[in-house]
């Protein structure tokens, strides 16, 4: 949640879990032999370890009002700690971890180095400034209700509970989080950490379930290991292609493409189904903002040049050994997309990658290209 309000109240809600997540995940880092962290189990998130005496439970706020005395960040969360549904015993340390900055006058300042009798004091203090009337008001606001749960609370638990609170204030915003994170990685290049940190993001939301949601040491550190050895690769490969298949909406919007006329001249309709999928996936895949773009660019470029160069040697072959032209158009349709695609550099792109490029330069005006052989 940020200080300002959204007009779309669900979106604010999604960005600051996705932000909680976040701590967790940079948490996650720090687990070591038998610990865990675990999401929404006692609150935002928890770091559980076989000690208890290095447990520790996080409530998480993405502010950018000020941490003031009557904040509700404050009480709400010490509310919390002190319900009876949450067990303290469990953890040795109690963060509230925010973005806020402490407020200008706030009494807070020293929380972390006070002891829990003065935190105590300090809570009576900004206490006493509400009136008879505040508190016994037959509606009172929201924050006067959680302050009254607060200091009415069993003194004995209030103490335990105070002893264990720190106030980690000014902390990261997402951006800076995920910065962070991305110093964690080694031999990873610049340009695909972006695509590791989606990994592990994707990881941690996958950890999740109905009954629980923890994200354990080793299979952490599995799955880290799993995405270094993905992204750690220096020499270009080409992104995956699925051979995507054109839908009856993409068939009818592309009829009118250059590369499907070119097809349907040698009377060869069948196939443009696959070819318009080919095209598609082609296209989105120059679009996407692949770690690897500018590289993948270049590569595409020179290669399809060499397609085009051996194509243009097929159709000559074709030219003149041709009896039948229409039938000698489809016999070299169908081998050149059969064809395996050119090595490059050590590495064989996709066929639908290939036969993509095949029907990008087909619906090249300037090149001039046609699948239809002319004696």
């Amino acid at each position: 949640m940020s200080g300002g309000q959204t007009k779309n109240a669900a979106l604010t809600t999604a960005l600051a879990f996705h932000y909680q997540m976040l701590i967790g995940l940079d948490k996650c880092f720090s687990l070591e032999e038998g610990q865990a962290i675990w999401f929404e189990k006692d609150g935002d998130v928890s770091f559980l370890s076989n000690s208890v005496g290095q447990s520790s439970q996080t409530e998480v706020k993405d502010y950018t009002a000020p941490l003031t005395d009557h904040h509700e960040n404050l009480w709400k969360t010490l509310k919390n700690w002190l319900s009876l549904e949450f067990d303290h015993r469990q953890y040795t340390i109690l963060v509230l971890h925010t973005t806020q900055a402490f407020g200008a006058t706030t009494q807070l300042k020293t929380w972390n180095t006070q002891t829990a009798e003065q935190r105590l004091e300090v809570l009576k203090s900004i206490y006493s400034e509400r009136t008879k009337k505040q508190l016994n008001a037959k509606d009172p606001s929201n924050i006067i209700k959680l302050q009254k749960i607060v200091m009415t609370s069993e003194l004995s638990l209030l103490i335990d509970v105070l002893e264990k609170v720190v106030l980690f204030t000014e902390a990261d915003n997402a951006q800076a989080l995920k910065k962070r994170i991305l110093t964690k990685p080694v031999g990873i290049p610049k340009n695909n950490l972006d695509s590791y940190l989606h990994g592990l993001v994707g990881f941690v939301y996958g950890e999740a379930n109905q009954i629980s949601w923890c994200i354990k040491r080793n299979d952490f550190y599995a799955k880290c290991e799993e995405l270094t050895a993905i992204f750690c690769k220096k020499e270009f490969t080409f992104p995956a292609f699925t051979g995507y298949e054109a839908s009856d909406f993409d068939i009818e919007s592309n009829q009118d493409q250059l590369f499907v006329q070119k097809i349907s001249e040698i009377g060869h309709d069948i196939m443009i189904p696959e070819a318009i999928g080919n095209w598609m996936e082609l296209q989105n895949s120059l679009m996407e903002q692949l770690d690897e773009y500018p590289l993948y660019k270049d590569k595409t470029t020179f290669y399809q040049k060499q397609l085009v160069k051996r194509f243009k040697l097929a159709y000559s072959s074709a030219q003149l050994e041709a009896v039948d032209l229409l039938k000698s158009s489809k016999l070299l349709y169908n081998k050149t997309i059969a064809e395996q695609p050119l090595n490059l550099a050590n590495d064989t792109p996709p066929i639908e990658y290939k036969n993509g490029l095949f029907h990008d330069a087909m619906d090249d005006e300037d090149r001039d290209l046609k699948w239809r052989i002319e004696q």
